[in-house]
Formats: structure tokens, C-alpha cells, sequence
């Protein structure tokens, strides 16, 4: 049986709720004073990041989507279920990264590509707020509920905020036993993979003013702290597992790079910035990075990109000569897979514009125009 962790859950959850609860018009939650060095952003960065929406921006389709393969990730593996139909949620994360450049909705270069991708997003929203086209899931539910935040943020649209109130009511509503989320809504078992999707949306909501009730963010916080590694005693873990994160917690499945990643981000995304899960986490990440990027970088998997989605995200918000090494080399190695016609492969997953659309969205995370992204 897993010991207890670190720190209390008592004592996180009363951290976090005294940091969410809190209206939106009051402060945002501490977190720790940015730590220098901070990296630079390269010419060739940035030159990378335009030519990848360029990409994009070429292969919008008329209704404001995005078509990828619709379905869902098996094992190492990815099974279709729709080809060649929008998919909201990497049309969600295409929109996230002409946002996250610093474009603005309905103006300058890219602005039509951008408030034609909200139009398609809108219609997506249905009367009892899932957001779902061609059959997708909560990932994709999950990442239009983040995209309408931050354009909400932006624009206070108020058609927008109606949309948006009803995802995130959705999400609430959703929260099943364990206090996680699953692939589909109202399902009885969680996974750390759709449960990072969800918080980071309710933080961006909350952020901007969007109800999100105390106790659903006091359950999903114990769920994420329960999903920790802390203790070797009654399990088969090394101790190279510690401060892991596992896939599911009654299971005690497998822990992995990605899973870890998603693990310490949503506790920063849950207001908890600084405990021994998320250093050893950190730990965890610094030495699989090479590992992983060798296993899974090449193709673009599936897993290389929600792997690094959310380790660029962590490490962001610890910063310093950690923060520095990481991403220097993530950097580096992503501009070495950009094709020469601007995108990213993803060859296990959804497709090129969900690799594009992640290729972009990891290297603008320093240009900080989102708050999601900010320190």
C-alpha cells in the first residue's frame, strides 16, 4: 500500500483552497517570484514558430476547423474513429497557438484565422455544455473550455462567457467519485492524463472570472496528490520511481515522463507551487528527458508531445538553471524535427496539425501572451 504523502493532504488542500477561493476580482494565487536566468528567445525560434502557423493557417478549413483523426490513444498506440472531420480540440490547441504568438482575435495578420476558429468552437458548445464535434472526448472538451478562457480573457466577449460557463459546468458536473475525470463524461475510474486537461481549464476559467465551485478543486487535488509515488513500501517501484505519477490511482498503474508532467502541473495549476511531490517530479523529468526524446521524439509521438505540453509548463513555473537547461534543449531539438514546409510530425496521434499545433504552442511558452502560460 502507498504511504501517505509528504505533506499532509490536509495541509495542501487548505494551501490551495485558501488560493482559489477567493473571488476573481481578489488576487491570484501566490506564486513564487520569477527565477532568474530566463532564456532567451532566438531568432531562429521565433522564425520556427511563424513558418509552423503558417502552416496552420494554410490548412484551416472553411468552417474555422481543423481535421484530424478523431479517436483515442490504446495502449502505445492511437485508434481512429472519424478521419478527415473538424476536431475541436486540435482546432482548440491551433487557436491557442495563434494566441499564444501574440495574435489577437479579428485583427492583424492572423485575426480571421483566429475568430474563425472561435466561430467553429462555439458551435461545438451543446445545450448542456459538452463541447464535442465528429465524437470526440473530454481531452478535446477540455482544451475548447481552456481556448474560450483565454479568448474570453481577451476579448470579454459576452456570448463567449455564456459558451464557456456551461463547458466548465460541464466539467464540474462530470467530476466522478475519485475526484478526477475520465475519457468520457461521468465515467467511474480517473486518469492523470484527463485530469491535468480539466484542472488547467478550470484555472483559466477561474482566472478570468468563471464560477468554478471550492469543493470541486479540493477533490481533484486530492486525487492528484493521491496519484504521487512517495513510498516504495508495498509496491513494486525503484526508487527511480519516486516522484512519479501514476496513470490511475486504484490500479497503481504505470507511472511514465508524460504522466509526471501532467502530475506537477496540475498541482501548480491547483495553487501548489512549492512541496517535496513536485521536486521530486521535477528530479524525475531532468533525468528521463534525454531517454524519452530518444524513444518517442523522432516520429513525433502522441506522448512526446503531451509529454512535453505539460513538462514545459513545470518547468516554466520553477524557473532558473533547471528551467534554462530544459528548455534550451527541448528547443533545440524540436527545431531540428520541424519539416521543411513548417510543421510538426505527429505520427502516432491525431495527426500534423496536432504536432504543429504543440510544436508551436511549447516554444511560445516564454513569449508569455497567455496567462495560462505566465509565472
Amino acid at each position: 500500500m502507498k504511504a501517505a504523502p509528504i505533506y499532509g493532504l490536509a495541509f495542501l488542500i487548505s494551501l490551495t483552497l485558501g488560493a482559489l477561493s477567493s473571488s476573481a476580482a481578489q488576487d491570484q494565487p501566490q506564486r513564487p517570484a520569477p527565477k532568474r536566468p530566463l532564456v532567451e528567445i532566438t531568432p531562429e525560434q521565433e522564425a520556427a514558430v511563424e513558418r509552423g502557423l503558417a502552416w496552420l493557417a494554410a490548412r484551416q478549413g472553411s468552417d474555422g476547423s481543423w481535421s484530424a483523426e478523431v479517436g483515442y490513444k490504446l495502449n502505445s498506440g492511437y485508434r481512429a474513429t472519424a478521419v478527415g472531420r473538424g476536431h475541436v480540440g486540435v482546432t482548440s490547441l491551433a487557436g491557442m497557438a495563434f494566441l499564444a504568438g501574440g495574435h489577437i482575435p479579428g485583427r492583424g495578420k492572423h485575426g480571421q484565422v483566429i475568430e474563425r476558429c472561435l466561430n467553429f468552437v462555439l458551435t461545438c458548445v451543446q445545450e448542456d455544455g459538452y463541447v464535442t464535434h465528429a465524437g470526440t472526448r473530454m481531452y478535446s472538451h477540455a482544451f475548447a473550455a481552456l481556448f474560450l478562457a483565454e479568448i474570453y480573457g481577451m476579448t470579454h466577449r459576452q456570448d463567449v462567457r455564456a459558451k464557456l460557463q456551461t463547458a466548465v459546468d460541464f466539467i464540474v458536473r462530470s467530476q466522478n467519485g475519485q475526484g478526477g475525470w475520465r475519457y468520457v463524461p461521468l465515467a467511474r475510474e480517473s486518469d492523470m492524463s484527463i485530469v491535468v486537461c480539466q484542472v488547467l481549464a478550470l484555472r483559466a476559467a477561474r482566472n478570468i472570472g468563471i464560477r468554478v465551485p471550492r469543493n470541486t478543486i479540493d477533490r481533484a487535488l486530492a486525487y492528484v496528490v493521491e496519484s504521487a509515488v512517495t513510498d516504495q513500501r508495498g509496491s513494486s517501484r525503484s526508487r527511480a520511481d519516486l516522484g512519479t505519477f501514476h496513470y490511475q490511482v486504484e490500479s497503481h498503474s504505470r507511472s511514465s515522463f508524460p504522466l509526471t508532467a501532467a502530475g506537477v502541473t496540475a498541482l501548480h495549476g491547483l495553487g501548489i507551487y512549492s512541496d517535496d511531490l513536485i521536486l521530486r517530479g521535477i528530479e524525475f523529468l531532468e533525468a528521463e528527458e534525454d531517454m524519452f526524446n530518444a524513444r518517442y521524439g523522432t516520429r513525433g509521438h502522441y506522448f512526446y508531445w503531451y509529454g512535453h505540453y505539460y513538462g514545459v509548463q513545470a518547468m516554466y513555473t520553477v524557473g532558473g538553471d533547471r528551467w534554462q537547461r530544459y528548455f534550451t534543449k527541448l528547443r533545440a531539438h524540436l527545431l531540428r524535427m520541424q519539416t521543411p514546409d513548417g510543421s510538426w510530425p505527429n505520427e502516432v496521434g491525431p495527426g500534423s496539425v496536432f504536432g504543429t499545433a504543440m510544436g508551436c504552442l511549447i516554444l511560445e511558452i516564454p513569449y508569455s501572451f497567455l496567462p495560462i502560460f505566465q509565472r
